[in-house]
């Protein structure tokens, strides 16, 4: 684009900031809880989608879940983390959105979660969108000037 060429973000849509499902990592429910505390780790990232064997977005599971799970009284009881698997730890609340959504409808779910969970017309995962990503976008159109509200 030039920097003549205005946009609007009604118009924009999301599909080139969406990382692919195949490079996301993810859980699924029957995992344990240490194996997604290792995935967490291992990742870097502080939370990742967990997906049914059907490939739907079930729930989030975070490392703050899973420490909080097994907090005693006096210690982090790591030895409970057999115990559990990632169903039992994982929230059910996802921000999510539609891989046809726009970049501004994107932008308002974002502000209070890290990443969105993108699904297709059949709510399979398609991705995720990070919040990262999107003010990237952003203030890379800001930066050249291109977008006016």
């Amino acid at each position: 684009m030039t920097p003549i060429e205005q946009i609007t973000l009604q118009d924009e849509e999301i599909s080139r900031l969406i990382i692919d499902a195949e490079d996301v990592a993810c859980v699924y429910p029957s995992h344990g809880a240490e194996h997604a505390l290792l995935v967490l780790i291992k990742s870097g990232y502080s939370a990742i989608p967990v997906i049914d064997p059907q490939g739907r977005v079930v729930g989030v599971i975070s490392k703050t879940l899973i420490l909080d799970k097994i907090l005693g009284l006096q210690r982090i009881e790591f030895d409970e983390l057999s115990n559990f698997t990632v169903k039992d730890v994982m929230r059910e609340d996802v921000h999510r959105i539609h891989k046809g959504d726009t970049f501004l409808r994107a932008l308002q779910v974002s502000i209070d979660a890290p990443f969105l969970c993108v699904d297709d017309d059949s709510g399979l995962f398609v991705g995720l969108l990070t919040r990262h990503g999107i003010l990237a976008y952003l203030h890379g159109l800001i930066r050249k000037g291109i977008y006016r509200h």
